[in-house]
């Protein structure tokens, strides 16, 4: 039997009439007749009693009449959500964030999608960029909001642009310096450091290094961190300074003063992105609200606290 007998059979059930069935559903009268007969062949039960005068479900075409009611509901109910997976409207969506860059814009972001797209599932997860890279590039996420570095020679991924991030010499604001509202890297090459564990965060341990290595000098490194937070209480603590992005500097404490540094290398850029052959139907819907935020922010700026 298939589906479609079953609905006939329903059709018929429902309105114990052959004719009003056949009407219902659109079809010859002969027609219905044929696919109840086959089915009553199949099953080997007779479903209806029949007689000139009137119709009526059989012991068994009672019995039949509550499963096949309910088979059909299921059979409607996962063409449906096949239909919306194909749109993008029914799944599950995999997110990669760095946990700092991206603070400011990814809660509302996500708030929003999940207002929109409510059947959508949002697992979000936490790494390092390096992590992030390689999650993206062996399907274990769908999309990461990362830092560019890493990114560029990988052809199978898509990028966005989404905006700069400064970085700045974090300093107790007792400092000789504190008080600068720009420094030039060269100024700190004296200074003890605090950095990202170079295991944990390669990608962050790398980029101290280099915009130090372009002030000329090599930092003295006297902490390594395995979590980014700790870096501006160890700051605080006065074990050093430290190179961040500016954006950590609204959850830190008081006692840190913020500099901007002369230096073209003491950019990141936040992007996100995606393997150009994910069919996951849920990514353009989400790329999609991103693309609407950061053209709300482009034409208002004042309308979020830093988002995009």
């Amino acid at each position: 039997m298939d589906i479609r007998q079953l609905q006939y059979f329903v059709a018929v059930a429902e309105h114990l009439s052959f004719t009003k069935a056949a009407k219902h559903l659109f079809v010859a009268q002969s027609a219905v007749s044929q696919q109840i007969a086959d089915l009553e062949k199949k099953i080997g039960a007779q479903l209806f009693i029949r007689n000139k005068r009137s119709v009526k479900l059989s012991k068994s075409g009672d019995v039949l009449f509550k499963e096949a009611t309910y088979l059909i509901n299921k059979f409607e109910e996962a063409v449906k959500k096949t239909r919306q997976a194909e749109l993008g409207i029914l799944g599950n969506l995999n997110i990669g964030f760095i946990g700092y860059t991206d603070k400011y814009f990814l809660p509302h972001l996500i708030r929003k999608f999940r207002h929109n797209y409510p059947k959508i599932d949002i697992h979000l997860n936490q790494f390092n960029n390096e992590i992030l890279i390689q999650s993206l590039k062996y399907n274990n996420l769908d999309l990461i909001f990362s830092l560019n570095s890493g990114l560029e020679d990988i052809p199978q991924i898509k990028r966005k642009f989404l905006f700069q991030e400064t970085i700045s010499a974090v300093m107790h604001c007792d400092h000789p310096l504190a008080n600068k509202s720009n420094i030039d890297i060269g100024k700190l090459s004296r200074e003890p450091f605090v950095v990202a564990d170079r295991h944990e965060f390669p990608q962050e341990f790398n980029k101290t290094l280099l915009i130090c290595a372009k002030g000329g000098f090599t930092p003295n490194i006297v902490s390594e961190t395995k979590s980014l937070n700790t870096i501006p209480l160890l700051v605080d603590a006065g074990m050093g300074i430290a190179l961040l992005p500016k954006s950590f500097k609204s959850p830190t404490s008081p006692n840190l003063r913020f500099i901007d540094i002369n230096e073209k290398t003491a950019k990141d850029k936040l992007v996100v992105a995606w393997i150009k052959n994910n069919l996951n139907s849920s990514i353009p819907l989400f790329i999609q609200e991103l693309i609407l935020l950061k053209a709300q922010y482009d034409k208002n700026p004042t309308s979020f606290h830093r988002i995009l």
